[in-house]
């Protein structure tokens, strides 16, 4: 059994991005001076395909469904249909989600916590180094997920400011009152920013075990990404923003 949180053709395609093929990507924003820079720099990069550039989202939504990118580069900001929205609608339509990355500046921006809930896999920054980029596509398109601690606590932060450092918790999924105490204890982890292997350390299990109860916990709670996964655990009160901080999360 895989211990993949993702879908069997989703899992499959990730398997052959593995074994070497070309990874098709589609790179949206609405500055053009960005736009055709990435995609250069990624047109050049061996392995890489750009079979899309959109200025805005509602371009990106329907070039999606016509080019079937399997990592996009999204910005949030954008006039019309914004990056969150696109994001939404482009992963509803598939039946082979494509992996989202929000492009955010260095200060975590306002609606990357909506991009998360909208389904992106993760951040990168607009100052990202060229190689640290294509390692962080390198990454996503291998099916994992490009979600830094430092990211996890601006995220944190930026949740206490919206909500308080008490938010009143949202309604419990179903889902969470099927997981088992140790689906709990990795899922609080996971809000934290921990990595897998960190997870397994500190619960002295393998990093294999974790896997696994990640699986089933995003099975249980519908869960597409690990971001969405933390996103949850702020919203329902599992995990307690301000004990995160106080955590000494570590930075990237």
């Amino acid at each position: 059994m895989s211990n993949s949180p993702y879908p069997a053709q989703t899992e499959q395609r990730y398997k052959h991005r593995v074994a070497g093929g070309v990874v098709k990507l589609m790179v949206v924003d609405d500055e053009v001076l960005i736009r055709a820079g990435l995609a250069a720099l990624l047109r050049a990069t061996p392995g890489f395909e750009v079979v899309a550039e959109a200025a805005d989202g509602e371009q990106a939504v329907a070039l999606a469904a016509a080019t079937g990118p399997e990592v996009i580069l999204m910005d949030i900001r954008m006039p019309g249909v914004d990056g969150i929205h696109a994001t939404e609608r482009i992963l509803a339509a598939s039946p082979v989600p494509p992996r989202v990355m929000v492009l955010t500046t260095f200060d975590l921006d306002e609606y990357v916590y909506a991009a998360l809930r909208a389904g992106a896999a993760g951040f990168l920054l607009k100052q990202t180094e060229p190689r640290q980029l294509i390692s962080a596509i390198e990454v996503v398109a291998a099916g994992e997920t490009l979600f830094a601690p430092s990211v996890t606590r601006r995220l944190i932060e930026a949740y206490l400011a919206h909500s308080g450092e008490s938010p009143r918790p949202q309604a419990v999924p179903p889902g969470l009152r099927h997981l088992t105490t140790r689906e709990r204890e990795v899922l609080r982890h996971v809000a934290t920013g921990k990595s897998n292997t960190e997870i397994a350390a500190a619960l002295t299990v393998s990093e294999a075990t974790v896997k696994t109860h990640l699986n089933r916990t995003m099975t249980k709670l519908a869960l597409t990404s690990r971001a969405q996964a933390v996103v949850l655990a702020y919203e329902t009160g599992l995990v307690i923003p301000r004990a995160c901080l106080d955590a000494d999360v570590p930075t990237a």
